[in-house]
C-alpha cells in the first residue's frame, strides 16, 4: 500500500488528462463549440463526475440563466483557468452541490431507518454516515445516521449512543485525516475505499487512547457505510469472545457483593433480551423470572453455592412471553472465611438443545409404545396364521399325486405376510391345486389370507374346480370387501388323475415351473388380473400334460424376487435346483427339491409346494 488511501477499484483520472486536454485544445479557445467540450472536460475532471453530466449540468445551467451555452461554456473555462490551488477545490464543491439533485437521493428519515434495520441484522463494527454540507456545498462535518447493535468503541461508547450525533463531536481527530478524504472521495465518485492500517488517537476524556484501525468505505444512498477494524491484540480477544458469545448464545456476567456493582457482557443482554442502555436486570427482577415448578432447583443450588460449591444448573425461565432454558455454571471470589465477595457467572440459552431433546423423549416413547403394538399384532399373526395354514412336515398323498409344502418366514419379525397354499381333493374327484399371497403383512394380510383359503376349499368342494370360475369367485369376494381391502395373486389348478391332465388360471401370480427329465420351463400364463383389483375380472385357462414322474412347482414371488437381482436372475437358482434333483435321480424328489431349494428372500414371506405325478407301479410309488 503506497499511502493510507487506496481505491478498491481503479477509476478514471480526469486530472492527469487536463494538461494533454490543454496542449491540443489551446489553439481552438475561442471556438465556441470547443469551449463547451473543454469546459465539460474541465468539470468532470475537477469534480470527479461523468462527462455527459458535466453537459447536462452546463446545458441546464444555460437554459435557467436564458444565456447561449456555448458562451456560458467559454466563460467556465476562462474562470477555471485563472485560478489555481484554491479555485478546483471550491468549482468541485459548488458543481458537486448542483450535480446532487441528479442523483436523486431518498428522503433521509427512510433511508436511516432501512440503513439501521439493515445493520441490526450485520456482525462487526458499522456506522452509516450523511454528509453535512455548508452553503457552498462543501463538507463540512459528518451524521451519523446508523450504527451496529454490536458497535463499542475504545472509549467504551456503544453503537446506539453516536447515532444522532457529529463525527466532530464523537471523533474529533478523524477530521480531515485520511478517512475524511477518503469518505469525501468516495461520496464524489461513487467508488469504495480502503484506508489503512492507520494509527488513531482517542482524545475522549472517559478512554485516551492510541490504536491501529483499517476502514472500507462503500457509498450507502446519500451517504457511505464505514466498517472498521482494530488490529490491537485487546480488540481481537475481544472480537474472539464476542463470537463466542453469538456462536455459543452465552453471555456472561459478574457481581459484586461488597460493592453492588453488576457487570453484562453483550451476549448476556441477548439472552435476557434486555437493551444494554436499561443496565443489567436487578437480582429481585431476575428470580421473579424463574418458573415456579422450576424454584427448588434454584434454591438447591443457592444452598449448595453457600457450601462453596460451584453451580452447575438448569432451568426455565420466561422472557418475552416465551419460556427459555438457561444453563447456569457460577463460581465465587471468597474471603478468608469463605463467605462470597464476587460472583463469576456464565449463563446459556439451551433452549433449542432441551426443546429438541424433549421432542426426542417423546419420539422414543412413541416408537417403543409403536413396538409394542408390532409385536402384539406379530404375535397375533403368527397365532392366526399357524391355526388358518398349518404347514404339514412330510409329504402329502393325493390321488396319482404326491405334494410337498415349505413356508418361509421372513427374518423380520413384523412382517408375516399372507402367503397361503391349497392341496385337497375336489367334490368331482380332481385334485384342485392353489398357492397365492396377500398385499402387506400383519395381522390384515392374515386375516385377508385366512378368508381365501377357506373360500376356496369350500367353493371347491360344493361348486367348482374350474380355475378360471375358483379365481372369479375370489375376485368378487375380495373386491366386495369395501374400501381398504387388501389385493392378492393366486395360482389354481385343477389336476384329473387319470389323463395327468392340468388346467389351470392365474391373478396377477408368477406362473408354475414345470419339470420333466431334468428339464426345466415356466408355463406360459394365461390372462388373469390381481384379486381384488375390478369387480368383473375375466380369467383364462391354460392345459398342460403332468407325465408319471414329472414335477410341478408353485411358489409365491418371495422365492425369487432379490432387491439386487432381476426376476430372471432370481429364478435361475430355483430352475437349477429342480434340473439337479432330476438329473441325480433322487429317491424322494418332491422332498429333496423342497429341502433344497435357495434361501428365499429374508424381507418377505414364501410358500412353495410341489408336487409329482406318481408311476402306476408300486416300484415307482416312491417320491
Amino acid at each position: 500500500m503506497d499511502g493510507p488511501e487506496q481505491p478498491m477499484e481503479p477509476s478514471q483520472n480526469y486530472f492527469d488528462r487536463l494538461a494533454d486536454l490543454d496542449a491540443r485544445l489551446g489553439r481552438v479557445r475561442g471556438d465556441h463549440a470547443l469551449a463547451l467540450e473543454r469546459a465539460a472536460g474541465i468539470l468532470a475532471g475537477r469534480t470527479s463526475c461523468r462527462i455527459a453530466e458535466a453537459h447536462a449540468y452546463l446545458r441546464g445551467l444555460a437554459a435557467d440563466q436564458g444565456r447561449d451555452v456555448s458562451e456560458l461554456a467559454a466563460e467556465v473555462v476562462a474562470a477555471l483557468e485563472g485560478h489555481s490551488d484554491e479555485g478546483p477545490e471550491r468549482l468541485r464543491a459548488t458543481v458537486a452541490s448542483a450535480l446532487r439533485p441528479l442523483r436523486q437521493a431518498p428522503q433521509t428519515g427512510d433511508w436511516a431507518r432501512i440503513a439501521q434495520q439493515v445493520l441490526d441484522g450485520v456482525a462487526g463494527n458499522h456506522t452509516v454516515l450523511m454528509p453535512v454540507r455548508a452553503e457552498d456545498g462543501s463538507v463540512e462535518d459528518y451524521l451519523f445516521m446508523a450504527a451496529g447493535p454490536e458497535l463499542v468503541d475504545i472509549s467504551g461508547r456503544r453503537g446506539s449512543e453516536i447515532v444522532g450525533l457529529r463525527l466532530s463531536e464523537v471523533y474529533p481527530t478523524l477530521v480531515g485525516g485520511p478517512v475524511w478524504d477518503a469518505w469525501e472521495r468516495c461520496l464524489a465518485d461513487g467508488m469504495p475505499r480502503q484506508v489503512g492500517p492507520i494509527p488513531y488517537v482517542s482524545v475522549a476524556a472517559r478512554a485516551p487512547a492510541e490504536m491501529t484501525i483499517s476502514v472500507q468505505i462503500r457509498p450507502v444512498g446519500p451517504g457511505v457505510i464505514n466498517s472498521w477494524v482494530r488490529h490491537d491484540v485487546q480488540s481481537q480477544l475481544e472480537g474472539r469472545a464476542a463470537q463466542t458469545e453469538r456462536l455459543g448464545n452465552l453471555g456472561w456476567g459478574e457481581w459484586d457483593l461488597v460493592t453492588g456493582e453488576v457487570d453484562w457482557s453483550p451476549g448476556l443482554y441477548r439472552v435476557y433480551e434486555r437493551d444494554p442502555a436499561s443496565g443489567p436486570l436487578p437480582r429481585d427482577v431476575l428470580d421473579t423470572l424463574t418458573v415456579e415448578e422450576d424454584m427448588p432447583l434454584r434454591a438447591q443450588a443457592a444452598e449448595d453455592f453457600s457450601r462453596g460449591k460451584t453451580i452447575d444448573l438448569t432451568y426455565r425461565v420466561r422472557i418475552g412471553g416465551r419460556v427459555k432454558h438457561l444453563r447456569m455454571v457460577a463460581d465465587a471470589v471468597r474471603d478468608a472465611e469463605g463467605r462470597p465477595a464476587k460472583i463469576f457467572g456464565v449463563i446459556q440459552d439451551v433452549t433449542a438443545r432441551e426443546t429438541t431433546r424433549a421432542k426426542l423423549s417423546k419420539v422414543e416413547q412413541e416408537l417403543r409404545e409403536h413396538q409394542r403394538n408390532l409385536e402384539a399384532e406379530h404375535r397375533l399373526a403368527v397365532t392366526l396364521q399357524q391355526i388358518v395354514l398349518p404347514i404339514p412336515t412330510e409329504p402329502i398323498d393325493l390321488p396319482r399325486l404326491r405334494v410337498a409344502v415349505r413356508y418361509l418366514p421372513a427374518v423380520q419379525a413384523e412382517r408375516v405376510g399372507g402367503d397361503w397354499y391349497h392341496a385337497a381333493q375336489a367334490g368331482d374327484g380332481s385334485v384342485v391345486l392353489a398357492i397365492g399371497d396377500v398385499a402387506g403383512h400383519g395381522v390384515r394380510a392374515a386375516a385377508c389370507m385366512a378368508q381365501l383359503r377357506h373360500a376356496l376349499a369350500a367353493l371347491a368342494v360344493t361348486t367348482t374346480s374350474e380355475p378360471a370360475e375358483l379365481l372369479g369367485h375370489l375376485n368378487r369376494l375380495l373386491y366386495m370387501g369395501g374400501t381398504g381391502t387388501s389385493t392378492a395373486t393366486a395360482v389354481v389348478a385343477r389336476y384329473l388323475p387319470e389323463t395327468g391332465e392340468l388346467r389351470w388360471a392365474q391373478a396377477g401370480h408368477p406362473p408354475p415351473l414345470h419339470s420333466r427329465g431334468g428339464h426345466t420351463i415356466e408355463l406360459d400364463r394365461p390372462d388373469g388380473s390381481v384379486l381384488g383389483a375390478v369387480p368383473a375380472a375375466a380369467y383364462g385357462t391354460a392345459a398342460v400334460t403332468i407325465a408319471p414322474g414329472d414335477l410341478l412347482l408353485l411358489y409365491t414371488d418371495g422365492m425369487v424376487e432379490r432387491r439386487d437381482k432381476t426376476l430372471r436372475e432370481g429364478l435361475a437358482p430355483v430352475i437349477e435346483t429342480l434340473d439337479r434333483t432330476f438329473t441325480r435321480r433322487s429317491r424322494h424328489p418332491v422332498a429333496d427339491v423342497i429341502a433344497q431349494l435357495p434361501d428365499a428372500n429374508p424381507e418377505d414371506d414364501t410358500c412353495v409346494l410341489a408336487a409329482r405325478r406318481l408311476p402306476l407301479s408300486p416300484e415307482g410309488a416312491h417320491g
